[in-house]
């Protein structure tokens, strides 16, 4: 039986006892990461102690007797209804918005934030691999009007935002963070670039036409734009790069290796 533990490895400088709003599960395979912000809802962001077992495995950790649902990932801003994810050949997108109950929604990832969304209400959900490309083609904001469109309000959305690469760990060109600014609403791109720094989402980096860019930062006032309040969001504050213990990094290690991400809908 899985159950919260306060810490997975006997190594005191990986922080596990300063992960607030987070909690690390434990059960007869291995760790995984809840939200707390997310407890009502079967949930898990897995580490890379699971290499090897897919959401077919992972969806029987999680919870029992649940479908499952998962896209092929291209690293764009498409969300489908989970129905239409069932099996291979996985149809290509980065998102999934449950049509139904008892389906565990899964997207996977190295870097890009894994996004785990719950209505509190209905009990719908939605799964995002949210890359740069997919922040800045908005893919939380379709799968916040799918999900809004079945019924849903935005007022009863919680959304997780999982381990990721940290902004300072995180080099991009400048023309990549013009493209998440331009995701944001309202104002002219300097306005935009100015509201993203002032969040911390951009901060400088020592080559000339590169930023060091935080994705969940950017993330967050993106769903804070799409009227999503600040209380509704949690973050985890673990860098995949810098815990390579627990995380595949495709910028550390450039090899092809994930982590899976999953939540169950229950309506």
């Amino acid at each position: 039986m899985a159950e919260a533990v306060d810490a997975p490895f006997d190594r005191p400088d990986v922080g596990f006892n300063a992960l607030e709003g987070w909690s690390w599960i434990g059960c007869y395979g291995g760790y995984y990461l809840q939200c707390d912000l997310l407890g009502g809802f079967e949930h898990g962001f897995f580490t890379r102690q699971w290499q090897g077992r897919g959401p077919e495995v992972l969806a029987g950790v999680i919870s029992a007797g649940v479908s499952v649902h998962r896209p092929s990932q291209i690293h764009g801003a498409v969300v489908l209804p989970a129905s239409g994810a069932t099996a291979a050949p996985w149809p290509e997108a980065d998102g999934l918005v449950s049509d139904q109950g008892a389906q565990s929604l899964w997207v996977c990832g190295a870097d890009c934030p894994p996004v785990l969304i719950a209505d509190r209400s209905s009990g719908r959900v939605a799964a995002c691999h949210a890359g740069w490309r997919g922040v800045a083609g908005r893919i939380l904001p379709e799968a916040i009007r799918q999900l809004e469109a079945a019924g849903s309000l935005r007022g009863d959305l919680l959304v997780a935002l999982g381990p990721a690469i940290s902004g300072p760990n995180y080099q991009v060109e400048r023309s990549v963070s013009e493209q998440v600014a331009l995701a944001l609403g309202g104002d002219a791109l300097d306005l935009k670039l100015a509201a993203l720094e002032a969040v911390s989402a951009i901060s400088p980096d020592g080559e000339p036409g590169r930023d060091r860019l935080d994705l969940r930062r950017a993330i967050r006032l993106q769903l804070e734009q799409e009227g999503i309040a600040p209380g509704q969001i949690s973050s985890c504050p673990l860098c995949t790069l810098a815990e390579p213990l627990l995380f595949h990094s495709w910028r550390r290690d450039q090899v092809k290796a994930v982590q899976w991400s999953g939540i169950v809908a229950q309506a």
